[in-house]
């Protein structure tokens, strides 16, 4: 028996020198996780994105919003239905290193053919009618009953089982982190929306009141014409002017309505009017920032944790490919009862059976498929390495580039609100001026002009600006932190 064992062991032996000798080399580069020590200047460590959403959005509108679509939004289930289905891919692989055990029952009957070794055999054992001894028949044709547990095991040697369930368990935790980067976009994008509606709120509002101002203006230019002080010209020019600023109202409500109805569809609900604040615009005050040090993005940033871990999942799906290499040792076992009669079934030990067999098995030529496996898992984590780099830099440069949107709409808006107050004033000059006919009605139209586009670039600066405070909380790795999500 030691000699059979030694020689097994040998055997062994040789077959790993083989199979280790064979395993194909692979490129390993490790990732690049360095950043900038700051963003610009010196900085402290204060970050925006530690603030839950609700502190940094001070609109209770806009809350009631975020919470309904963080509980109804379509998108955001279907991915949690993902959750589920890598969370039972884990049990799955844990299973597939534990021993499997099965129950089985069967019944059948057979009747071999007479000229073939087993029907010759069974015709020499069968007993003549009259001559039977108890529990010796033989029935023809031969009816075969059966209950038992059979058990299978993979003995996982080479840790190949395991890395595989390690492998799912980090993809389960990229796929978490990849729901927390959904809900960062989606109180990013809600927030982002609910401003584009309140702009088009105030947009509308300027246009009516130029529409106030256009037909007062009209009234005193028919006036005027009456009194032949002015021409029939400035009167359709006028009024030209009113119906393009009517024109503009009417595709501005168009907006707003599909402004609403992409915020119902974000919250998961039909169309219908979206509750929000009557506050100006312009008065919007928008929240501090403080954006911390770069090395804070590898923790705050969920799309970076994600590909963190799925390099790491990567990471061990090369070793799941390598041990693909190595011998597999299989356990097989059974036991149970077998006869020919239902009555002699649970007879004991005649009718016992028993079973206990371990194979191993190793790959030793036409491996191509094993190798071009072991290849392909090599570059699936290259990729994972290129990937996790490539987000860490694309979350430093969206960071940088708010950062510098923020100071500088800041500036121009502070030009901006200068301008609309001039040109305020010279609507007020410019209608005195026309009325005393000291100023033709050209002078007034191209003011009025000049004042409506001014005032839309005040409120879509407004709106950047908002954009820009609301990217920065995202680009920072805002919004979904575990109190924000619940």
């Amino acid at each position: 028996m030691k000699t059979y064992m030694y020689k097994a062991l040998g055997v062994l032996a040789v077959i790993l020198m083989f199979t280790a000798c064979s395993v194909p080399s692979i490129t390993n580069r490790s990732a690049n996780t360095h950043v900038p020590a700051a963003y610009h200047g010196p900085q402290d460590t204060t970050n925006t994105a530690r603030i839950n959403w609700k502190e940094y959005f001070a609109d209770p509108y806009l809350h009631a919003l975020i919470d309904s679509a963080l509980s109804n939004n379509q998108e955001l289930h279907i991915t949690l239905q993902q959750l589920q289905i890598y969370k039972n891919d884990i049990s799955a692989r844990k299973g597939e290193y534990l021993p499997s055990v099965t129950l089985g029952a069967r019944s059948g009957v057979e009747k071999r053919a007479r000229y073939t070794p087993l029907g010759a055999m069974e015709a020499t054992t069968h007993i003549e009618p009259g001559k039977e001894m108890p529990g010796m028949e033989m029935p023809e044709p031969l009816p075969d009953f059966m209950i038992g547990a059979f058990a299978t095991w993979e003995v996982d040697i080479w840790r190949k089982l395991r890395n595989a369930k390690k492998a799912a368990t980090m993809e389960y935790l990229a796929s978490l982190e990849g729901r927390n980067f959904m809900v960062t976009n989606l109180v990013a994008e809600i927030a982002d929306a609910y401003y584009q509606l309140l702009a088009l709120d105030s947009e509308l509002a300027i246009i009516q009141q130029n529409i106030r101002i256009t037909r007062n203006v009209l009234q005193i230019v028919r006036y005027q014409k009456q009194a032949t002080r002015a021409t029939e010209l400035a009167v359709k020019r006028f009024e030209a002017q009113l119906l393009n600023i009517q024109g503009l109202q009417y595709d501005i409500q168009q907006e707003i309505i599909e402004a609403e109805n992409h915020i119902n569809f974000l919250v998961g609900r039909f169309p219908q009017p979206v509750q929000r604040s009557s506050q100006d615009f312009n008065n919007l005050t928008p929240p501090a920032v403080h954006a911390g040090i770069p090395a804070q993005l590898l923790q705050n940033r969920p799309d970076i944790r994600q590909a963190e871990l799925e390099l790491e999942a990567a990471k061990l799906d090369v070793k799941v490919a390598r041990a693909q290499f190595y011998p597999s040792l299989g356990i097989t076992a059974g036991v149970g009862y077998q006869a020919f009669n239902p009555s002699y079934l649970l007879r004991t030990p005649e009718s016992m059976l028993y079973s206990l067999a371990g194979d191993l098995v190793a790959p030793l030529v036409n491996r191509n498929a094993i190798k071009a496996g072991y290849r392909n898992a090599n570059a699936r984590q290259l990729q994972a390495v290129i990937d996790y780099e490539q987000t860490i830099l694309r979350a430093y440069i969206e960071v940088v580039n708010q950062l510098s949107a923020i100071d500088n709409l800041a500036q121009s808006y502070d030009l901006k609100q200068q301008q609309v107050q001039v040109l305020n004033t010279s609507i007020d000059i410019s209608n005195d001026l026309f009325r005393s006919t000291r100023a033709d009605y050209m002078e007034v139209l191209m003011t009025q002009r000049d004042a409506l586009e001014s005032k839309f670039q005040l409120i879509e600066l407004k709106k950047r600006q908002l954009t820009a405070i609301v990217t920065i909380y995202q680009a920072l790795g805002g919004g979904w932190t575990r109190q924000s999500t619940q």
